[in-house]
């Protein structure tokens, strides 16, 4: 295959997730149309994807198919999924690595992906560790979470880093021009929290985004919306994520509960229709499909296993948001203007 005449837009993997090659093509179908001049190169298994692409239109005429032998199972550890090298996720990454597209969507094994990412696009210069982000509703509107997991132990530096990049990707994906700012904690008072959460703070005071810094937060002001942007450690923020999801299914199970535990329930259910319609686009988990590792060398946003056409769309939105408005640029950009406090930072942090 010649090369491009300018990069891809994106890599997709088109062998990750429950039900790939299809769902995957299907959320390219969905993509392409929202997208009309973007260029995708879809890595996979050139007898299961082609026949599958041929039958979608609008996802062939924005694709280009590089075959791929291999893929890796959900089920793959990590350090072996480094060995494959013929894997769809795998020349996926190297093309971002190669700088053949701009960035990754992938639906397939998470740990694979963000090591894989780590190892082979690597961690941009000015970042001491990529975090992990996402998307999730609030009362107010959407808000950004990271570190979702990728690192369990965080220091000050680690922290200001996040705030940073979580900035970034508010202006990017959300489109706010402030978002503002807070840093999970066990209390609003400024005296709360350990010394490594007490010294970001400071340090994000006098910084940039000072301004839009609010200090620190509670869990409760998650869901409440009180800031766009959540900062806290991969453990905490894990914890709280898997917490929401939680909270999110119990909520709809005991809907279906009450709405089907009589036959007075069952006709306040048809009157109440109409708004919990609403209530379910609004909390429609695929609407905030895709997390993202952020703080690489490119773009890399892992999609759930187990969504639809609709949800992996949805993740492809994202990547295109990051790449499309410049992302990395402006992590980079606000790296520089914190770049005066990184002697204290650091200091304090080690």
């Amino acid at each position: 295959m010649s090369q491009p005449s300018r990069p891809f837009a994106l890599a997709i993997d088109a062998m990750g997730g429950d039900a790939a090659p299809d769902v995957v093509i299907d959320g390219l179908e969905l993509a392409a149309e929202r997208h009309p001049d973007a260029r995708f190169l879809l890595v996979g298994d050139e007898a299961r994807v082609g026949g599958a692409l041929a039958r979608r239109k609008r996802a062939a005429k924005a694709c280009s198919l590089r075959h791929a032998p291999d893929y890796i199972p959900g089920d793959m550890k990590p350090t072996a999924a480094l060995r494959v090298r013929g894997s769809s996720m795998r020349v996926a990454i190297d093309a971002v690595a190669g700088g053949e597209a701009s960035g990754i969507v992938s639906a397939g094994n998470t740990g694979a992906l963000m090591a894989l990412s780590k190892i082979v696009i690597k961690t941009m210069r000015e970042i001491d560790r990529p975090a992990l982000a996402a998307i999730g509703p609030s009362a107010r509107g959407d808000v950004v979470l990271l570190d979702l997991g990728a690192n369990v132990q965080c220091d000050a530096r680690n922290l200001v880093e996040f705030a940073v990049m979580g900035d970034a990707f508010a202006r990017a994906v959300l489109g706010l021009t402030n978002p503002s700012i807070g840093l999970l904690n066990v209390g609003s008072e400024e005296l709360k929290g350990d010394d490594r959460v007490r010294a970001a703070a400071e340090t994000l005071r006098d910084s940039h985004i000072g301004a839009n810094f609010r200090g620190f937060v509670e869990g409760h002001d998650i869901t409440a919306g009180t800031t766009d942007v959540i900062v806290t450690d991969g453990f905490t923020g894990n914890v709280a994520l898997k917490t929401g999801e939680g909270a999110l299914k119990l909520m709809r199970d005991l809907l279906r509960q009450v709405f089907t535990s009589s036959v007075p329930a069952r006709l306040g259910y048809l009157l109440a229709r109409p708004a919990l319609d609403r209530l379910r686009e609004w909390m429609d988990p695929r609407r905030y499909n895709g997390a993202i590792l952020i703080g690489l060398n490119g773009v890399v946003v892992k999609s759930h296993g187990g969504t639809d056409a609709l949800g992996f769309a949805h993740a492809v939105d994202v990547a295109m948001d990051m790449v499309t408005h410049g992302f990395n640029e402006r992590i980079r950009e606000g790296l520089t203007r914190l770049s005066t406090n990184g002697p204290r930072i650091a200091a304090e942090s080690h």
